[in-house]
């Protein structure tokens, strides 16, 4: 099983391991405001904050229970 590190930043593939939906859903989703914003950390590449990640699967254990 996948373990989110502590803190930093997490690309897409490791994101899409731990929000199990396809990438234009995920994308979709970001859009619509669904999921957290990705962040640019460079020319060509975007991450996504640990602590977002973290926040958006707590809320959405939350809400299932």
């Amino acid at each position: 099983m996948h373990t989110l590190p502590e803190t930093g930043f997490v690309r897409l593939r490791e994101v899409l391991g731990f929000i199990p939906v396809s990438k234009s859903t995920f994308w979709a989703g970001i859009k619509s405001g669904r999921y957290p914003a990705p962040v640019k950390i460079g020319k060509r590449c975007t991450a996504w904050r640990v602590e977002d990640i973290r926040q958006f699967i707590d809320a959405a254990s939350r809400e299932a229970n």
